[in-house]
């Protein structure tokens, strides 16, 4: 499985209605991405241009999309980002195949 970062920040609107309602967005988020094949392996809400921060595993980039079509068309975010990580095995495999690129002087 692949590892993916979600990272979210949300609307006014929804801000507002969890201070009048707090609930864990985990507790909302985790089942949309069990329902793709997904597992969240950790959440956190962090401080700066994001509120919320999830790194899960997926079997594939299209699930991936889809866990952020998914969250946005709930309509609760107005910005989200995902990013595909590498595992430690995946970067130690990219350091392996590395090739060298030696910059051409300017003619």
């Amino acid at each position: 499985m692949a590892l993916f970062m979600y990272q979210a920040s949300y609307t006014a609107k929804s801000l507002a209605a969890q201070l009048k309602e707090p609930q864990d967005p985990v507790d909302v988020i985790r089942p949309t991405l069990e329902e793709v094949g997904a597992k969240m392996l950790v959440a956190g809400f962090p401080f700066g241009e994001y509120d919320l921060l999830i790194v899960y595993e997926a079997p594939d980039e299209m699930t991936a999309a889809s866990v952020a079509m998914a969250v946005g068309a709930a309509g609760e975010v107005r910005a989200g980002k995902t990013t595909r990580l590498l595992s430690g095995q995946e970067w130690l495999d990219s350091l392996r195949k590395r090739k060298i690129i030696k910059p051409r002087k300017a003619r």
